[in-house]
């Protein structure tokens, strides 16, 4: 069933990619979000946080937790920047450093229009393993 059900993911993302409509509309609004619309009239605004945990990039800040990739913490984090790469995408560089990830269009379209799932099983995945969207907070040591 496993097989199956990823052959199945596999497929529609093929189907997304291949039927992504273009960009007509890149805007940064750093620290906080990305909009991008596309000739569809489709439309989406993309938060920072979102946009972190879903980097293409693989991290080194990913956790895996009995073999599910988990990034924690990362509610705050914001937008310092974005470099065109090509005319295919963007690399943003995030205020946590994390700057490896290019975003391509048809990627944002994806993101788009299944942000309201991906971020509802995030935050599943995070409650399941006991973390939290939020920061952890340092211990402080107090000397006395």
């Amino acid at each position: 069933m496993g097989l199956r059900r990823t052959l199945e993911s596999a497929i529609r993302s093929i189907q997304t990619v291949a039927d992504c409509p273009r960009l007509t509309k890149f805007s940064l609004h750093p620290p906080k979000s990305v909009e991008v619309e596309f000739d569809n009239g489709d439309s989406y605004n993309l938060s920072a946080e979102y946009l972190r945990i879903h980097s293409p990039a693989i991290d080194s800040k990913i956790r895996s937790i009995r073999g599910e990739k988990v990034i924690s913490g990362r509610r705050h984090v914001g937008i310092m920047s974005a470099e065109p790469v090509g005319n295919y995408g963007v690399r943003i560089l995030f205020d946590d450093l994390h700057k490896t990830g290019i975003f391509a269009w048809d990627y944002f379209y994806y993101l788009g229009r299944n942000k309201f799932s991906h971020m509802r099983n995030y935050i599943t995945t995070l409650k399941k393993h006991g973390l939290s969207r939020d920061p952890q907070r340092k211990k402080s040591t107090s000397r006395v």
